[in-house]
């Protein structure tokens, strides 16, 4: 059974803030990042609808969140920070060291960015033909994820990291997705990716983090409305 060793934060005097919102699966990635590095640090949560003038002058590119501030300076891009995270505090790493696997663990991450999130959005925000093609793709994408994880517990086999991290969302989104929109978008094909899913998000400082699953229920089901109203 995997277990995260204790470790004692190392950045007394130095100011590490988060700004992120209660439910973003792009926030979740950096705390859990900062808490696998024992790392203190300020939650701030943001309200999307209102964002604050920190958050715009921290972030005036994309104005979105999460955005890392460490001693003033402003970091944003999820998966940037957690490079940046890596690369600061040494600590219990979330990339290796061998350059091969770290390059692997950059590309499934990538891969997630560019082809797993865009893709699960067109399942839960479309119907019909659109949504046939989306689900279409979805199950050719996971064909690779479950390849890749042949022989492993976790991406990088027996310890957390980076891919790991960027991955997490389906561990819990999923499920809610399901929920919402009653399609089964996870299934037995993928007896691998199913049980990376329950490892993942049983890890004590994974598990401990999870949003509130009735917010979250309440959130994307009125998301789902917005893109499915009653006829």
């Amino acid at each position: 059974m995997w277990s995260q060793k204790c470790v004692i934060a190392n950045n007394i005097g130095e100011e590490v803030k988060l700004y992120k919102t209660w439910s973003t699966p792009f926030g979740l990635r950096v705390v859990w990042a900062l808490k696998l590095k024992g790392i203190d640090y300020e939650s701030i949560d943001e309200d999307l609808s209102n964002k604050s003038d920190l958050l715009l002058h921290y972030n005036p590119v994309y104005k979105k969140v999460p955005v890392l501030v460490h001693n003033g300076n402003p970091i944003s891009e999820s998966t940037v920070i957690l490079e940046y995270i890596d690369d600061t505090w040494k600590q219990n790493p979330l990339l290796p060291e061998d350059p091969v696997e770290r390059a692997r663990q950059r590309f499934w991450a990538k891969f997630n960015e560019e082809k797993l999130l865009p893709t699960i959005w067109a399942i839960f925000t479309t119907e019909g033909k659109d949504l046939e093609e989306a689900m279409a793709a979805w199950m050719e994408n996971l064909k690779f994820v479950e390849e890749e994880l042949k022989g492993k517990k976790l991406f990088g086999g027996e310890k957390l990291g980076v891919a790991d991290l960027v991955f997490g969302w389906l561990a819990n989104l999923i499920g809610i997705f399901e929920e919402v929109s009653g399609l089964k978008i996870v299934d037995e094909r993928y007896p691998l990716l199913l049980t990376w899913m329950q490892v993942f998000s049983e890890l004590p400082v994974i598990k401990e983090t999870w949003p509130p699953h009735d917010k979250m229920i309440t959130k994307y089901q009125a998301l789902y409305e917005k893109y499915h109203p009653a006829k």
